[in-house]
């Protein structure tokens, strides 16, 4: 099993910053992939940002240049920085894992609220 706390969300005006984080814990070894999704308010969840363990990166069209994923391997964490928030923003933002063989793994989410 691998257990992912989050923390960092909150209330922010638009243009503002917030920086996420997601520890992992657990089975991590076998971890091949952590990102971060988000699920705005009467939407799907979607996904905002992934980065493997070689520090290959992707992300969501809607936050390329505003948002940054990075892991700290050592501390078993990663990161999400955002800058640039816009009201469309607002979301749970959820980390993920995935391991080899064994699927996904999600954290229970923090609420990112951006004000216009």
């Amino acid at each position: 099993q691998v257990q992912l706390v989050e923390s960092g969300g909150g209330l922010v005006q638009a243009g503002g910053s917030l920086r996420l984080s997601c520890a992992a814990s657990g089975s991590i070894f076998s971890i091949a992939v952590m990102g971060w999704y988000r699920q705005p308010p009467g939407k799907q969840r979607e996904l905002v940002a992934r980065i493997t363990t070689a520090g290959n990166t992707n992300y969501a069209d809607t936050v390329k240049g505003r948002f940054t994923i990075s892991r700290d391997s050592a501390k078993n964490t990663v990161y999400l920085q955002m800058n640039s928030l816009k009201p469309e923003d607002t979301a749970v933002y959820y980390c993920n894992a995935f391991r080899a063989s064994f699927g996904d793994y999600w954290g229970q989410g923090t609420q990112v609220t951006v004000s216009s």
